[in-house]
């Protein structure tokens, strides 16, 4: 890392920049602030600057942050919209291309109906452009089936945290209450990896005495830092919580005061631990009896204590009981609404936070409103000048979306800045979906797996010609700014959202100036809502660096710490919620013998398509690989540096083999950073949690083919050295 920085510090020093232009990152959701410098004469972006005295990240950057602005100006930018004539995706006029979207729009909706064309968003969209493509599916083409990418990203800890606390906002706690806890419990989350500019405020943790635990089938490099890691079995994380609450409830660790106060349910959360003793929870998980005794002890007894989980626990079928189980934990210890306590859902993507607030999910509207809630709708239709009658209903979540489409139910898809071909689970099966289509619409900056499908390509905006809020991890509202206009003839996305909405006769309900404008109609139609940003403006965000939500007023300073107080329910108490540990739908036989996980690398982000068009970036992971343990690459007579198949029951997929002791026997993973044959989404399963509607990323039963052929030795060669032309 230390190396990368200084690579790239070492050019930022001798470019010809004079303006500097304050904005955040666009990769994770620490959204660390930064300064882009811009060359005057041409407009260029030489360089990024970290900026020391903001109060996320204090200055620093991790090596995709800093060069954030690459990809912006890489030679496979679109610039030009591209309409398939004879098969071939050919540049045309903007005039011919959005004319053709609304013609195709009209021609499906007017021969199936609203609902047979579908919209998909992502959780990296600014908070500006997630409100505006909720309004345009619900308004332009009036239209339930919308849903994003976050759908496989936040969904199970935001249905958990609705259900136990009444609100859903991932970090109920700043990050500078951090270095406060004396102990820290990390589930499922690669901290170090996945939002390196965390790491400091665990540190600085550790430093003023707190104790570390982390839960992971991996040694990662946040397990690394540990005092202590327990290497659990994949997909038993409810049982251990259950243990855990089982040995804090039988040596009085609980905070009975708490528990009778401020909630609701603890007995039949009490009663259903009953079973889970030391003994049984370790044969369920692998994890010693004794570090579960420790664990519970840890937690019970410090003065205070922060519970973190992330994609780990969250991406599977039973997600929503696993951080329900962790919720339990949190609220029987009492740590939670004061300095130093609480809970926290890691995000991932840059606005995964605020991109499923304001109505990109298929059940909700702007500021957390249910879209089945009377009341709600009226609201929102006010807001939006419509009768309430013209509000679609509940549509589809993101991988039902792909079901329907193979059952020739929804015939059209928009999809704006995502990737959904290679991020969705059992990849080949959305993909022929996909392919089925009569039309398929996309707005990037790159062809994408999902673009090279479009019938029309429409060339939007990078981050740094974007301006619009984001919202943190910590539920921080921050504004970015922008630096240069887009290249050629590429659109910003909010302005090519309004385009259409014109060419469809809803012209005025699309009749902005600037993204101010936007977020001006955003807090309004938040006020009152759960996620309220009524009281948040652009020159609030700059004023206090940062506004926390919910703020329902102008001379109110935004919310840092949740739950002080009462919890967001009617009643004001937070409810516990029994569960009992269920196996994995799919486990490890004689045929499929391993457990196949997926997850992140430092270097890259989501599908890969910005970071492997950074050269700094790519050179350091130019192709996948499968980490497994030294036993298991034995048994299967695989060495280090070799090739193997990796089979599922949806597919099969070729990777170079990692060895390494810091991963289960019995466990296999493989990042989720690259598209086509060397996805990883070509072997997952899309078993649905029966709630939030996550799919099980993180475990399927796999079995490993050692790959003998030179003549494969040497394509993997090829597509290593040129990162598959990226």
């Amino acid at each position: 890392m230390e190396k990368l920085l200084y690579e790239y510090q070492s050019r930022i020093d001798h470019a010809n920049s004079e303006t500097g232009v304050s904005s955040h990152c666009c990769f994770c959701s620490m959204q660390c602030a930064i300064e882009l410098r811009v060359e005057t004469a041409s407009s260029r972006i030489s360089g990024i600057q970290p900026i020391k005295d903001f109060p996320v990240a204090s200055g620093k950057a991790c090596p995709k942050g800093i060069v954030a602005h690459e990809h912006a100006r890489h030679r496979e930018r679109l610039t030009m919209p591209l309409l398939r004539k004879g098969g071939e995706l050919t540049m045309v006029s903007w005039e011919e291309a959005l004319s053709a979207v609304a013609d195709r729009i009209r021609t499906i909706q007017q021969r199936y109906g609203s609902d047979a064309f579908a919209v998909f968003g992502g959780g990296s969209l600014t908070n500006e452009k997630a409100y505006l493509l909720g309004k345009f599916a619900r308004v332009a083409l009036r239209t339930k089936n919308i849903d994003y990418n976050g759908r496989y990203c936040m969904s199970s800890a935001a249905t958990a945290m609705n259900k136990v606390f009444g609100v859903d906002r991932g970090m109920t706690v700043p990050l500078s209450d951090i270095p406060l806890a004396k102990l820290i419990l990390i589930v499922g989350a690669n901290i170090a990896d996945c939002q390196p500019t965390m790491l400091p405020y665990l540190r600085q943790a550790q430093k003023n005495g707190a104790k570390i635990v982390v839960v992971d089938p991996r040694k990662t490099t946040t397990a690394k830092m540990a005092d202590l890691h327990v290497a659990i079995k994949p997909g038993t994380d409810s049982a251990l919580m259950n243990g855990i609450l089982h040995v804090m409830v039988e040596e009085d660790l609980i905070d009975s005061s708490f528990i009778a106060e401020r909630t609701v349910g603890f007995e039949e959360v009490a009663d259903a631990v009953r079973s889970y003793t030391p003994a049984k929870t370790a044969q369920l998980t692998d994890v010693p009896a004794e570090d579960i005794v420790q664990i519970a002890r840890w937690y019970g007894t410090a003065e205070t204590a922060l519970l973190l989980t992330a994609r780990g626990i969250e991406q599977q079928a039973r997600g929503v009981n696993n951080v329900i189980s962790c919720l339990n934990l949190v609220l029987a210890s009492g740590k939670i609404g004061k300095p130093g306590c609480g809970y926290g859902a890691v995000t991932g993507q840059g606005n995964g936070q605020g991109g499923r607030e304001h109505g990109q999910k298929a059940d909700q509207l702007p500021g957390y409103r249910l879209i089945e809630n009377p009341e709600d709708r009226a609201y929102i239709a006010s807001v939006w000048g419509i009768d309430e009658c013209e509000l679609p209903g509940k549509g589809k979540s993101a991988y039902e979306l792909f079901e329907d489409m193979a059952k020739g139910e929804i015939k059209g898809l928009f999809v704006l800045a995502s990737n959904p071909v290679t991020s969705s689970p059992n990849s080949s099966f959305v993909k022929k979906a996909v392919a089925g289509l009569d039309t398929l619409v996309v707005v990037d900056l790159f062809l994408t797996e999902t673009a090279k499908m479009a019938d029309i390509v429409l060339p939007g905006s990078a981050w740094t010609e974007d301006e619009g809020t984001m919202t943190n991890l910590e539920g921080r509202v921050i504004v970015r700014r922008a630096a240069q206009k887009p290249p050629g003839q590429a659109r910003l996305d909010w302005r090519i959202l309004a385009d259409l909405a014109k060419l469809l006769g809803k012209e005025r309900f699309f009749s902005y100036d600037s993204t101010e404008d936007i977020f001006e109609e955003l807090r309004l139609a938040s006020a009152g809502g759960k996620a309220d940003y009524s009281g948040i403006t652009y020159s609030k965000i700059e004023q206090q660096r940062g506004v926390f939500w919910p703020c329902p007023s102008d001379d109110h300073p935004g919310t840092e710490r949740m739950f002080t107080e009462r919890f967001a329910h009617s009643h004001g108490k937070a409810v516990f919620y029994p569960v009992q540990f269920e196996p994995p739908k799919e486990m490890p036989d004689e045929e499929y013998p391993y457990t196949l996980t997926t997850g992140r690398l430092m270097i890259h982000y989501l599908t890969g398509v910005q970071t492997r068009r950074t050269v700094l970036l790519n050179s350091r992971q130019p192709a996948p690989y499968v980490e497994m343990h030294p036993q298991t690459a034995a048994a299967s007579q695989v060495e280090d540096g070799e090739r193997v198949e990796l089979v599922t029951r949806r597919g099969s997929a070729k990777f170079k083999v990692k060895v390494t002791t810091a991963i289960r026997p019995d466990t296999l993973f493989v990042p989720m950073h690259w598209e086509e044959e060397q996805s990883v989404n070509l072997l997952t399963l899309a078993e649905l949690d029966p709630e939030s509607r996550m799919p099980e990323f993180k475990l399927c039963a796999v079995s490993i083919k050692k790959i003998n052929s030179k003549a494969e030795g040497e394509r993997t060669h090829e597509l290593e050295k040129i990162g598959l032309g990226r």
